[in-house]
């Protein structure tokens, strides 16, 4: 494995804080192909709050052609086009590493192309269905119109997360077979664009979800839920920034959001009437025809 492929960095704990015997493994897996929505500050939030619980941390970001190791406890797929999502689904596939560790119980989390990736089947380039890694029974097809918006998603009973928000930006219909259970119901925006108005899956060990921002920056206690696959229970951290900044979603966002999409609706509802005029930051659905 190259120097220059992977980056691993390894970063000791705190002076005084409790030490894990071997660092925490996090694997950012082809940034490069799966990289396109800034997906990456991902690693540096898992990064930060195992770090201020006092837990090594090393961090293995893998590009193509590099093995992907099957010894982490955490790893992460972004988003991507068409091409790149093909391209990252066969070489995940040949390579076996990521299909090792999730059968040994890995924590893995996939957004947009990366959660479409994990699932049976998606559409890659031309449409054309393609195999996943089979590690999420979810199928994609393709959306009439492209989801471009904030979303918000609800929790499922016993799902023991709180709201989860995001920004999504897809083509992708994602139907959820009967080993996958949603990871929220959607009160504003698409998700999964199924008839259930889902948003995401899980299965096992294994998440998917369409929430850009990073997700895991807006949706800390779904961070907390992946670390402690590898280490147990978690002590409480000093949320309060992010705490914040999610006030400011849930109360100044997202109902503007939702106040946009109704006003779309009802334009479209006029003779004749079709909404031109709304931004990606407050419709749900864009305008635009789906090209995957």
């Amino acid at each position: 494995m190259s120097p220059d492929a992977v980056d691993a960095v390894h970063e000791d704990a705190p002076a005084g804080a409790p030490a894990r015997r071997d660092a925490l493994r996090i694997v950012h897996v082809y940034p490069h192909l799966l990289g396109t929505y800034g997906d990456a500050g991902n690693a540096i939030v898992l990064q930060h709050r195992a770090r201020a619980r006092g837990i090594a941390v090393e961090l293995v970001v893998v590009q193509p052609g590099d093995p992907v190791p099957a010894q982490g406890d955490v790893y992460l797929l972004g988003g991507g086009e068409d091409a790149k999502q093909t391209a990252a689904a066969h070489e995940l596939r040949e390579d076996g590493g990521i299909l090792a560790a999730a059968r040994r119980g890995a924590a893995l989390f996939g957004i947009c192309a990366g959660y479409q990736l994990l699932g049976e089947t998606f559409l890659g380039v031309g449409g054309a269905v393609t195999p996943g890694l089979g590690l999420l029974d979810v199928r994609t097809d393709r959306l009439v119109r492209r989801a471009v918006g904030n979303i918000l998603a609800r929790p499922v009973a016993g799902s023991g997360l709180p709201d989860l928000i995001g920004f999504e930006n897809h083509g992708g219909a994602t139907m959820l077979g009967a080993d996958a259970r949603p990871l929220g119901l959607v009160a504003i925006g698409v998700g999964n664009g199924d008839d259930r108005g889902t948003e995401g899956a899980v299965q096992g060990n294994v998440y998917g979800t369409y929430l850009h921002g990073p997700a895991l920056a807006l949706n800390p206690a779904l961070a907390d839920r992946l670390l402690a696959t590898a280490v147990g229970d978690l002590p409480p951290i000093d949320d309060a920034l992010c705490d914040a900044l999610r006030w400011h979603r849930l109360h100044e966002v997202l109902p503007a959001t939702a106040r946009g999409g109704r006003a779309q609706r009802l334009r479209a509802m006029l003779p004749g009437g079709r909404d031109t005029g709304a931004s990606g930051a407050t419709a749900t659905l864009s305008d635009t025809p789906t090209t995957r």
